[in-house]
């Protein structure tokens, strides 16, 4: 079974290190108890909305970033759970991570974004 609070206590832990800061310099900034920012950490803990908002404001991250990573991470595990238990059949289609995406002087309307074919035709060794 996937754990989101897992992979989500994962993706603040590396966003973290990415910065080089400890738990208790975030724990300070986020006004949130270093025990409880660990437990996240981890995945022993569920985090509220507010506890994520405050985490991301003191990782100075957007959530909806940490979120799509989450959302990435999510992804390949399920695809990797899939794969194992039925190695023989076809995996679903896995929607593409896209990317921000700039265009300017097109109304949005008139704008389509296609993924490659090889981005949605996965299947399992």
């Amino acid at each position: 079974m996937i754990l989101l609070r897992r992979l989500l206590g994962d993706v603040l832990r590396r966003q973290r290190q990415r910065q080089g800061r400890t738990l208790r310099e975030v724990s300070s900034s986020a006004r949130v108890s270093l025990g409880y920012l660990s437990e996240v950490e981890r995945g022993q803990k569920e985090a509220s909305s507010e506890l994520l908002s405050a985490i991301c404001d003191a990782l100075d991250v957007r959530m909806s970033e940490l979120m799509r990573e989450v959302s990435d991470e999510l992804a390949l595990a399920e695809l990797a759970q899939s794969a194992a238990a039925t190695p023989s059949e076809p995996v679903k289609p896995v929607r593409p991570m896209l990317g921000s995406v700039s265009v300017t002087g097109v109304p949005p309307e008139r704008v389509t974004i296609k993924a490659p074919a090889e981005a949605v035709d996965v299947v399992a060794a």
